[in-house]
């Protein structure tokens, strides 16, 4: 989640057609033949006046499922390449043979190679209007119940829905709104409770901060300090040279008033540091070191004696961990923080729309410019950008809120030292929906590869996982 082709058919019946192809898992476990398919589905699942459709890729790997009325282990695709999910998922992989398990990768909607209207799916609010968490569950749904009455054997095999971030709160909805489709849900990092008057605004800030403040001394408090230097420095012609030289920026800061998205630049540049604190070496967001923060606060230990241009000299060091820990970038893209695998601009719409989720900072309790949650600011900034205004209250009308003790079967998992845990469910609601914390865990960590570097916290987690997915579909075998 980030902090923020082909045209439709009209055909009468739905179809599926298929090619092959290699989807390398990164970490060198394997390197598997997948069928990547695209199958048509409905552009509006819950209107009829229009009755396009179009192609939907998902990928498929039934290596490990051979019994009949095996387990289907369902990816909810999130706002990106569902290729590029696939290959940072490697819980799946990993547990497929154990479960005896099919795994499917399912892509959401107008992300990836899945664009509704084809090259026009962008073009303007009309087309977009088709981008809904609710439509892509649909898709879902209706996918799962194609592959199980088009693959002999799968008529009776229980289906466990997985995502990571959106991907989670998608598999966790998606348990809600379709019961008698999954079974059950693993929910990764999925920050459910985001949303207005569910938990307070500054809480996404205060775990950054709370995670730089653990890594490194004063690391927080410079961090903090920078925003003033920053202002001091770009005052002048000289000063934003100066900037646009110590930091290697492809496109130097000209104005005084560019200082202020480049400040923007810095502090998305923290919060995914925070999301992606691994314990090794990864390529999450971007190439970087095994516990990157604690790298990035070596060059922050500065005492208060220290001038704008020591400071900042720091923070550009600490920015470079992040963007070109390789050494291959020949200068730093502020106009880009992560992978371009991220479908950001339809990500912003959905936060235009539906995905509505507070966040404040106040400069004291985190390591941030003070800057309140003003949601008719907000709306008229999503009125620039689209010509629509956001539903704030839409998502706990649609998916409960806080009231959702009456679902079961999910699986609730969140790092500590992930910011997104704020707006996660941290605590057990019943037996059967209940929340894994993984102290030492950033953003779905759970999820990924094995690997000897991961803390026990998360070894433990997915064990306990696996276990309820056992327990999941052992239940679904005897109902009647």
């Amino acid at each position: 989640m980030t902090c923020f082709c082909l045209k439709m058919q009209h055909i009468a019946s739905l179809m599926t057609c298929l090619t092959a192809t290699l989807c390398a898992c990164i970490y060198g476990y394997m390197v598997t033949l997948q069928l990547t398919h695209f199958h048509l589905f409905q552009i509006d699942h819950f209107g009829f006046l229009e009755d396009g459709v179009f192609k939907q890729r998902y990928l498929v790997n039934d290596k490990h499922w051979h019994q009949k009325g095996g387990p289907i282990l369902f990816y909810t695709g999130n706002e990106g390449d569902i290729t590029w999910f696939c290959n940072n998922t490697g819980f799946m992989w990993e547990i497929a043979e154990e479960l005896g398990a099919m795994l499917v990768f399912a892509e959401h909607r107008y992300y990836g190679e899945s664009l509704p209207f084809g090259k026009e799916s962008y073009s303007d609010s009309k087309h977009l209007n088709y981008l809904t968490s609710e439509q892509a569950l649909a898709d879902f749904a209706v996918l799962i119940q194609e592959l199980k009455n088009s693959r002999a054997g799968a008529q009776l095999s229980p289906v466990i829905a997985v995502g990571g971030s959106y991907g989670g709160m998608l598999s966790a909805w998606m348990r809600m709104k379709y019961p008698n489709i999954v079974v059950g849900a693993l929910a990764a990092s999925a920050p459910i409770w985001q949303f207005p008057g569910m938990v307070p605004c500054g809480d996404f800030y205060k775990i950054v901060t709370q995670d730089f403040a653990s890594s490194g001394f004063n690391c927080d408090v410079n961090i903090r300090r920078s925003w003033k230097a920053i202002d001091n420095v770009s005052s002048t012609g000289r000063g934003l040279q100066w900037l646009s030289d110590e930091f290697s920026l492809c496109t130097p800061l000209k104005k005084r008033n560019d200082a202020v998205g480049f400040k923007a630049w810095l502090q998305e540049t923290w919060v995914n540091l925070a999301m992606v604190d691994y314990p090794y070496e990864a390529s999450f967001l971007q190439p970087l070191p095994r516990w990157p923060i604690q790298v990035v606060c070596k060059y922050l230990g500065f005492n208060a004696s220290v001038s704008d241009y020591q400071l900042l000299h720091g923070i550009s060091q600490a920015a470079k961990v992040y963007y070109n820990y390789t050494g291959s970038a020949s200068c730093l893209n502020t106009s880009q923080t992560a992978t371009g695998s991220l479908g950001f601009l339809g990500w912003y719409y959905q936060a235009c729309t539906e995905m509505v989720m507070p966040m404040c900072t106040d400069g004291v309790q985190d390591m941030f410019e003070p800057q309140e949650w003003n949601f008719q600011a907000f709306s008229d900034e999503c009125h620039t950008l689209f010509g629509i205004r956001p539903r704030a209250d839409w998502a706990r009308t649609v998916y409960g809120g806080k009231d959702i003790a009456a679902h079961s079967n999910i699986i609730f998992s969140n790092g500590g030292l992930d910011p997104w845990s704020g707006g996660g469910v941290t605590h057990n609601i019943t037996d059967s929906l209940v929340a894994i914390v993984i102290p030492d865990g950033a953003h779905h960590l759970d999820l990924r590869y094995n690997n000897d570097y991961d803390p026990p916290s998360v070894r433990a987690a997915r064990a306990l996982e696996v276990k309820y997915f056992k327990e999941w579909i052992l239940q679904a075998k005897k109902a009647p």
